[in-house]
């Protein structure tokens, strides 16, 4: 069933793509190709260019541009720059037709779940595309038509001339649009049932997995493939397994991804942080002659202490000549000097006073309200015992993050006080019914009425507050920043705007910071750590221009990563009493403790991700050589750029 060619071969304009292109290396010894973008917008307007390249080449033709599109959040800043090009640029999208990759089935149009909902709030009200160009399958289809509905979804296909171009993202298992392990290499449109990781995945977006529905209708991979130019774009360490399985490992159906090597146009995307287990990244000297720089140096050097077992001191000639480091032998050697070097840099960053020893004005962001202390508890009890004033931002209200059996306790504990001591009866016992027929009428993976989310946002900030104090924050320390683009009641967030960079301005301009701890755990999965980092970079960056200063920023990261060794700038060790305050900050999170309601796909409490993350960075000091300590949290400085 494959596609004939239309009339003309699609090719961008050169000087677009040398635009688009000139913050991506490529990475070689990749099938299919791989480039890397330093920063996420850059990669964003890349892809709109290739997108709108495509429609400016058929729009001069006089045909269609026929594109297969994704939801979800790694193609939503594509869509913002499209949207921007239509608006800014007079990009037509007139003459577009488009076929959307999947849907859930049994789920309705007007669900907030809905791809159709989803790709009309993000995309298609947006510009000028012509309502009976887009297709998305139906997934209230009846059972009994489903077949025939794939089918025409297919003719469909065939009848506007074919796929132009396809963009896609992955699961972490692999998976391209709802095509998951196992799937077959010549698919179509077709009822498919999910797998368990990625239900998991989506278990946010319906507010809990076992709201998620078990089957999806998706495009084939043999209609994927069909496509003339396919595009696989992917974002975050957590992505960074499977995309060197994808581009390194083995064509299978194991990893539905894979079979894009059999493509002749097929470009995967990715940030430094989905790249970094590719054997370009990771060993970059064994395919090319490089500038040895000191961050490279340390990179080969720790990998060395890696795949020899030995530590820095114990590195010989040998060992760099057996492991394709004859460059640096030769550049920087004998093996001793240069071990010596990096051994003096890692010992270096080990730093019991982050915050130096006289008394500082220091700001902690934490994106959620719980990220202060899972990430950098340890230092927030080491920053308050050397005497500084630290002060803790919380950004967002994590409000959808709370279980409703906990608000409606809260909720019963309130009314009942307030029943106590006759405080206003009336009006607490309307509210009351207000909330519990909320609870009772509350459909699975509806968000909740403003009163609910007052009253789960109340829970999150006092465990906040509790978490802060042991770690020995004063509690007018704590700034509940509540910053308005969270304020959705739904996983899907707005971007970051003029309001959210107005409240952290003025608090950074009221309390005059020398420090700031700002999360840098950019893969958070739902994406709530990297609009807050965009936002307080730009406030930042803004501050730096007006005044020709800004404070120093340490990076951290906590729930879902930690820095590699040769990526962290300051190391802070902890006791095992540390450890101990630390778990107990943590605990003061009950609505997160035992079970999180978005845990996303790692099965371990916050707390445990915490104590091995931390027990592991000291491991891995100890194992190069330098000292032995309990546990260690990581920090990196920021450059000053953006992300």
């Amino acid at each position: 069933m494959g596609i004939q060619p239309k009339t003309a071969r699609i090719d961008l304009n050169a000087n677009q793509l040398a635009a688009a292109t000139q913050q991506a290396r490529q990475l070689p010894r990749t099938s299919p190709e791989c480039y890397v973008f330093e920063h996420v917008s850059a990669m964003a307007r890349h892809v709109a260019q290739m997108v709108a390249g495509v429609i400016r080449e058929r729009n001069a033709l006089g045909q269609h541009a026929v594109l297969g599109l994704p939801s979800g959040s790694t193609p939503l800043s594509v869509y913002r720059e499209l949207i921007r090009m239509h608006q800014d640029e007079n990009l037509d999208f007139s003459n577009v037709t488009t076929f959307n990759l999947d849907e859930y089935y049994g789920v309705e149009k007007t669900k907030l779940q809905s791809y159709h909902r989803w790709m009309n709030d993000h995309f298609f009200d947006h510009v000028n595309i012509q309502r009976e160009n887009i297709h998305i399958p139906d997934g209230m289809i009846p059972m009994d038509q489903i077949d025939e509905h794939c089918r025409q979804y297919e003719e469909a296909i065939v009848r506007a001339g074919g796929l132009d171009i396809v963009l896609l993202g992955i699961g972490t298992n692999g998976h391209v649009a709802f095509n998951e392990p196992f799937s077959v290499r010549n698919s179509r449109t077709r009822l498919c049932t999910l797998d368990p990781i990625t239900r998991r995945t989506a278990a946010s977006d319906f507010f809990g997995v076992h709201n998620v529905p078990n089957q999806a209708i998706t495009m084939g991979l043999g209609t994927i493939l069909d496509a003339r130019k396919v595009i696989l774009m992917a974002l975050g360490e957590h992505k960074a397994e499977i995309i060197q399985k994808t581009a390194e490992g083995p064509t299978t159906e194991l990893v539905p991804a894979s079979f894009l090597k059999e493509h002749a146009d097929a470009k995967i995307l990715l940030d430094p942080a989905a790249a970094k287990l590719l054997k370009a990244e990771q060993t970059p000297w064994a395919f090319r002659t490089i500038d040895w720089t000191p961050e490279l140096i340390k990179r080969a050097l720790l990998s060395l202490c890696e795949q020899t077992g030995k530590a820095l001191l114990k590195l010989d000639d040998d060992d760099f000549r057996n492991h394709n480091l004859h460059q640096l032998l030769r550049h920087h050697g004998p093996a001793e000097a240069v071990c010596h070097r990096v051994f003096r840099w890692m010992n270096e960053t080990i730093e019991y006073h982050p915050g130096g020893r006289n008394r500082k004005k220091i700001i902690c962001f934490s994106p959620h309200p719980d990220d202060d202390v899972i990430s950098m508890g340890g230092s927030l009890i080491r920053l308050n015992a050397d005497g500084h004033d630290v002060h803790v931002a919380y950004m967002t209200s994590g409000n959808i993050a709370v279980f409703d059996h906990d608000a409606r306790r809260v909720a019963d504990l309130v009314t009942e006080y307030n029943r106590l001591f006759g405080i206003d009866r009336d009006n607490s016992e309307a509210v009351e019914r207000q909330v519990m027929e909320s609870f009772e009428s509350k459909q699975p993976g509806q968000p909740d009425i403003d009163d609910v989310r007052k009253i789960k946002m109340l829970i999150r900030w006092s465990e906040a507050k509790a978490g802060a104090m042991i770690a020995g924050c004063a509690e007018e320390n704590c700034h509940f920043l509540d910053l308005p683009f969270y304020r959705t009641g739904m996983v899907d967030k707005l971007p970051w705007g003029p309001d959210d960079v107005e409240i952290i301005e003025d608090l950074i301009l009221k309390i005059q910071p020398e420090q700031i701890y700002v999360a840098g755990d950019l893969s958070d999965p739902h994406g709530t750590h990297r609009v807050c980092a965009e936002a307080i970079f730009h406030v930042l960056n803004k501050i730096e221009k007006e005044t020709s200063n800004r404070p120093e920023v340490l990076l951290y990261r906590g729930a879902w990563q930690e820095y590699e060794l040769h990526e962290i700038d300051i190391a802070v060790p902890l006791s095992p009493s540390d450890m101990k305050r630390k778990q107990k900050a943590i605990f003061m999170h009950e609505s997160q403790k035992d079970e999180a309601l978005f845990p996303g796909s790692d099965p371990r409490e916050f707390w445990e991700r915490a104590v091995d993350r931390n027990t592991n960075t000291a491991n891995q000091y100890n194992l190069i050589g330098l000292p032995e300590y309990y546990a260690m949290e990581a920090f990196v400085r920021w450059d000053g750029k953006a992300i």
